[in-house]
């Protein structure tokens, strides 16, 4: 069964940085593609970021284009979200999620929370809050 575990949250002032990281156990990482989520307060959960299971395909939701970078190191066992220039729009908690592999599908389509997403796995999230 995969497990899921975010760390690197904190509080940071606008412009500031933060790097994620995404655990992941109980699976071979090689097999699975991953996905960053946000859910700020009283708002839905977006995909923000998605990265196919070999790492040659890669999403950004507008909001974070050329701000934030997903990486992925298989031989960790590790995701990670690295996020420049914070704005006070991107606090919230970022969970990372997975699908089963068998679903092979599309990293855009996997951050679409409300659409095409099969994500079935999610860590406990982090709490990110960009406040000066």
């Amino acid at each position: 069964q995969v497990q899921l575990v975010e760390s690197g949250g904190g509080l940071v002032q606008p412009g500031g940085s933060l790097r994620l990281s995404c655990v992941v156990s109980g699976v071979t990482l090689d097999y699975y593609a991953i996905g960053w989520f946000r859910q700020a307060p009283g708002k839905e959960r977006e995909g923000v970021s998605c990265i196919s299971a070999e790492g040659r395909w890669i999403y950004y939701a507008d909001s974070v284009k050329g701000r934030f970078t997903i990486s992925r190191d298989n031989a960790k066992n590790t995701v990670y979200l690295q996020m420049k220039s914070l704005i006070p729009e991107d606090t919230a908690v970022y969970y990372c999620a997975t699908e089963p592999p068998y679903f092979h599908t599309t990293v855009e389509a996997m951050c679409d929370i409300t659409g095409g997403s099969k994500v079935d796995s999610w860590g406990q999230g982090t709490q990110v809050t960009v406040s000066s």
